[in-house]
């Protein structure tokens, strides 16, 4: 019999070797994190109906087309409707609304010899048709409650448009701004990945995918897709696997555990082996450490994409490869409907490999009562209810942080800009554009609900609003191919309208006067949402693009209070403005209700309480930029801002040219008042480590006082970091191990606790397994990864 397992030659001998020490660490009861898939009433259900499928029928399971637009580079030319028929097709993506929908699933429910219904998956990534800030904005706010809601409205909307199945939420950790999917991540950290993964997976599935208005999560990129090397889309990924299992995996891990029911691999590589022919990350750890029992379905193309990974001659080897390390259903590769059958009457596979991929396939359809409720109603055409703009307005003004507020002459700090009547100049590309609010991956959101900022504050602000485009985005020829492009068309109405090209020289002239006439200027400035950010948009210069650099440098020459708005979708290289600028806001794609929430927090009706899921720069070749550096030999210190001058000062762990700093750190985030921090404390000073890796439970808690020490209500993010001084394994200088959402009125106190047990104290040691050593933890808590209350504790 053909062995079920299949490695990338160059990669066999590496990958055995894994397995063999990571045997070591698998658990000896399999866990079960999704009891409806697992459930033994649905599994008799779908014993019985693949004991009835013939050959054709049971492959028609594992092929997934796309009916309506791309997501890749081309779309497929098939005949659905019979393809449907014949049971040659068990999904669709791209097919939205109840008529379309439908349309297919009477042809399977009621012309195919098994009846058995079809699931059609989409990219809902923050909305479906009411757009929310984008992934990023949206861990900013380090809220997974938010997060759920978020997703629970999401979920709401998509079964109403037929879809049962979300390709959301990306968990993939992103340390490196070039990448250009840094905006559909949760940023940098494991700790806080993982709690926003939860948040997602509760939200989608309600923990219960029966539910009319639950639909299955598809929990991607598996796996460390956000390591692609130098920044670069669908590049390799190379990293040891406790880094692998200690930094990139638990996101994903905290989804499955969460009751995910699918997950998606990713186009990269990892260690040489593709993720989408990967039988250690899709079987080993997946399946067997995880429990993992729902379905794993390729991204678009990725495994006829396997060909040019050169692992295989034909498309018949690299589908094999595919098939029997894990991935269950081709989305848009077309090898498996057109290679797996002559391979299994060969005997190159087993049969029991593809039955496999089919139960898997056909527990998600049964948990989601797609058999006896396939079709779905029609509904009126949507509009957005006051109800739905005020979650928006809500969840946007939550995801804003406010990352500089330095004081102005005769004001004090600049924001908030206050109740009286100033004259404002608001200036620049994306001051009045509703369509970059609903950032990438907006699914159906339609820009004409979108809320821009010139909109909300025309609607404050009256005729002492001034207004100046001041340059496009880009500029020259960029602009113009940048206007005209377009990534995915699902809307006609995002179809951009022909306009003349921009005289940027004409148009920051301009700014500059109108801002002459104001009291303060806003500028709005930043990336393309659809063509800047997301897929296939990594960028090597993370500087404002196009003359905005110039346009902001020039307003600011004029000596009026600036402040500078971010809409981006990845952190930025702002070190002149952050430098120059007095108030500094990043407000990422915050969504259909953005314009109004930005104003929210200018004008002070919103107390910012974002913080930074991801570091930012002060220059590109600092990335990948983290918080959590492993420590070296020869550790900086000192002031590293100028060049050394001296043999001390160089022979350490710095640049020549740079501060080894970000320019704005993990967790930072400003408020409109201030809050104060007392020494934490420990509840007991010693731990017995057979004890806390015995528990798994909160073996002991840090407690420590936070107040607001200022005039105004606010809220703060209070987060908690560790580090392990004397490990088998060399650890991060800090790791995020706690964090709480704290609401205090002014001059308002509350204790804040938090446990700390076996998740929080293990480690990955050298065999892979994760334990709990002897040593001293050193502990901070504070309002940003530069917390300085500290304590320590030992571990004996």
């Amino acid at each position: 019999m053909k062995k079920t397992f299949e490695f990338a030659p160059v990669s066999v001998a590496l990958v055995g070797v894994v397995l063999s020490v990571v045997g070591i660490a698998v658990a000896q009861s399999r866990p079960v994190p999704n009891a409806q898939l697992a459930g033994k009433e649905l599994n008799a259900k779908v014993e019985k109906l693949l004991k009835q499928m013939t050959l054709e029928e049971k492959i028609g399971q594992t092929v997934q087309y796309s009916a309506g637009f791309a997501t890749g580079p081309q779309g497929s030319k098939v005949s659905y409707d019979e393809l449907t028929q014949q049971g040659k097709i068990g999904s669709m993506l791209n097919v939205y609304g109840a008529e379309h929908t439908n349309h297919y699933q009477h042809i399977a429910m009621e012309k195919s010899r098994l009846h058995i219904p079809l699931i059609f998956g989409m990219d809902v990534i923050h909305g479906d048709r009411t757009t929310f800030p984008v992934p990023l904005g949206l861990a900013s706010s380090w809220d997974p409650e938010l997060v759920q809601g978020v997703a629970r409205t999401s979920a709401v909307e998509a079964r109403a448009d037929g879809v049962p199945w979300v390709f959301s939420p990306m968990v993939d950790i992103a340390r490196d701004a070039r990448w250009g999917r840094i905006v559909e991540s949760s940023g940098e950290d494991p700790y806080l990945g993982s709690a926003i993964a939860r948040g997602w997976v509760k939200g989608y599935q309600q923990n219960d995918l029966t539910k009319p208005d639950s639909v299955a999560v598809s929990v991607k990129h598996f796996a460390a897709y956000g390591a692609a090397i130098a920044g670069r889309d669908y590049n390799a990924t190379d990293m040891s696997d406790i880094t692998l299992r200690q930094v990139y995996l638990p996101p994903y891990r905290a989804a499955v555990d969460a009751g995910a029911a699918t997950v998606m691999s990713s186009f990269n590589s990892i260690n040489g082996v593709p993720a989408t022919a990967n039988p250690y990350i899709l079987t080993q750890i997946l399946r067997k450490e995880w429990g993992f029992d729902g379905l794993v379905v390729s991204d678009w193309g990725a495994v006829s994409e396997l060909l040019n990974h050169s692992i295989g001659a034909d498309g018949a080897t690299v589908a094999r490869k595919a098939l029997t390390a894990g991935v269950d259903m081709d989305m848009e590769g077309n090898l498996y409907a057109t290679t797996i059958a002559a391979q299994i009457r060969s005997g190159a596979i087993s049969e029991s490999v593809l039955d496999e991929a089919v139960r898997r396939i056909l527990r998600v359809k049964f948990a989601l009562g797609l058999f006896e409720h396939p079709y779905t109603a029609v509904t009126p055409e949507y509009t957005p209810t006051a109800e739905k703009r005020a979650q928006a307005r809500v969840v946007a003004g939550e995801t804003i942080v406010l990352l500089k507020n330095d004081p102005v002459e005769g004001t004090g700090a600049l924001l908030p800009l206050g109740k009286g009547a100033k004259t404002v100049a608001l200036i620049g590309p994306l001051a009045d554009s509703a369509k970059d609010m609903l950032g990438s991956w907006g699914a159906l959101g339609d820009p004409k609900f979108a809320i821009s900022l010139r909109q909300a504050l025309q609607e404050r602000l009256g005729d002492k609003l001034l207004y100046a485009m001041g340059c496009g985005i880009l500029s020259g020829k960029d602009e113009e191919i940048i206007h005209h492009a377009q990534f995915i068309d699902q809307n006609p109405a995002q179809a951009p309208k022909e306009e003349a090209p921009i005289d940027d020289t004409k148009t920051i002239a301009e700014a500059v006067d109108i801002t002459k006439k104001a009291d303060v200027a806003i500028l709005a400035l930043g990336e393309s949402a659809d063509w800047m950010t997301g897929e296939a948009s990594s960028r090597v210069h993370l500087t404002l693009p196009g003359r905005q650099e110039e346009l902001l440098e020039a307003v600011a020459a004029t000596g009026k209070p600036v402040v500078l708005v971010l809409f981006t979708g990845r952190p930025s290289e702002i070190k002149w403005a952050g430098a120059h600028i007095p108030a500094i806001v990043e407000a990422w794609f915050p969504g259909i209700e953005g314009g109004h929430a930005v104003t929210d927090v200018l004008f002070g009706d919103v107390n910012p309480s974002g913080k930074l899921p991801v570091s930012f720069p002060r220059a590109v070749g600092q990335e990948p930029l983290y918080y959590a550096q492993l420590p070296t030999g020869r550790p900086a210190h000192g002031d590293l801002s100028y060049l050394p001058a001296n043999s001390q000062q160089k022979f350490m762990s710095r640049y020549l040219d740079e501060d080894n700093s970000a320019l704005f750190p993990f967790g930072w985030g400003l408020s409109y008042t201030r809050f104060s921090y007392g020494q934490p404390k420990v509840s007991k000073g010693q731990l017995a480590a057979g004890d806390v890796s015995a528990g798994r439970g909160g073996a002991l808690t840090i407690g420590v006082d936070v107040r607001n020490t200022g005039s105004v209500a606010g809220t703060e993010v209070v987060q908690l970091y560790l580090r392990n001084t004397s490990a088998s394994v060399e650890q991060p200088v800090r790791e995020l191990k706690g964090f709480q959402r704290v609401k205090l009125a002014p001059g308002e106190s509350k204790h804040v606790e938090f446990p700390l047990g076996f998740d929080e104290l293990s480690f990955y040691n050298v065999e892979s397994k994760r334990v709990v050593e002897p040593t001293t933890y050193r502990v901070w808590v504070g309002g940003s990864s530069l917390a300085s209350a500290e304590t320590s504790f030992e571990v004996k």
